[in-house]
């Protein structure tokens, strides 16, 4: 989700900006070779779900979290994991930056940074936030547009999940049929909620941050409603090969998802 990649990004340039790097260990096909050792950090920012590392010598290191990665920050000089999760090692004086099970890894001129992230519509969490541009940008499923990056960046299908049963909207309604103020509040929701968990590793769209009870329908299907008691359902959504995870209230959102016949779910990872 985009605010977890925008903590990810203000902890790593609290531990890197205005600081040289003196020892870097990229562990990434075609970049073993990377030589960084010695340039400074500029600074590291979000660009929706991507990171960008900039440094002094022009050079951009781009990386992805996609479902599984993170950076942690540890003092230098204290023991990093070991194994194969391991994709990146940064280092300067005081931290180290290590990258584990990183989705994407790659370094570019800082000019070019659009080859990464020039496809990305308008960034959810940003200040200058168009959220205009980004509800003309929805078409078709609505939940998977909220989904596509090209649409309005940084929301995954947590926030997708939560702020359209917020809002009562039905996941695979077509978003060029909802009313636009509609579309308008959808998006208005999500951007309030990844706002307020910025500050937090722990999100939540109930107000409670106990596990279990942080979310309204993200990972409880087989459980009722917080609202109204019907069970919680989960389907795929999304065109072919990107299809992802949508949990929604079939009572509260307005029906069934396609493909699904309504049959009894056990709650997720029970057995």
């Amino acid at each position: 989700e985009g605010d977890t990649v925008f903590r990810t990004c203000a902890r790593l340039h609290e531990a890197l900006a205005g600081r040289v790097l003196v020892a870097a260990d990229l562990r990434w096909p075609g970049l073993s070779t990377a030589h960084l050792v010695g340039q400074s950090t500029i600074e590291v920012v979000p660009r929706g779900k991507h990171i960008l590392h900039r440094l002094d010598s022009g050079w951009t290191l781009h990386s992805h979290l996609k479902m599984e990665g993170q950076w942690r920050i540890s003092h230098t000089g204290e023991a990093i994991p070991g194994g194969h999760d391991v994709r990146a090692v940064l280092s300067n004086a005081d931290w180290t930056a290590t990258g584990l099970r990183l989705g994407m890894l790659d370094i570019v001129r800082t000019s070019g940074e659009d080859t990464f992230v020039g496809h990305l519509g308008p960034d959810i969490l940003t200040t200058d936030f168009d959220q205009q541009r980004a509800v003309g940008n929805l078409a078709g499923p609505v939940g998977a547009a909220l989904l596509d990056q090209r649409n309005v960046a940084g929301i995954g299908t947590m926030w997708a999940s939560e702020s359209l049963f917020l809002q009562g909207i039905f996941p695979w309604a077509d978003a060029t049929t909802l009313d636009p103020d509609a579309l308008l509040g959808l998006i208005a929701r999500a951007r309030r909620l990844m706002t307020a968990n910025l500050p937090h590793a722990v999100q939540t769209s109930t107000g409670i941050r106990r596990e279990g009870e942080n979310h309204y329908v993200h990972a409880r299907s087989g459980r009722p409603c917080r609202r109204c008691g019907t069970t919680i359902r989960v389907a795929q959504i999304g065109p072919p090969t990107r299809e992802r995870a949508m949990f929604y209230c079939p009572t509260c959102q307005g029906g069934l998802a396609p493909g699904d016949d309504g049959r009894p779910l056990r709650p997720l990872g029970s057995r």
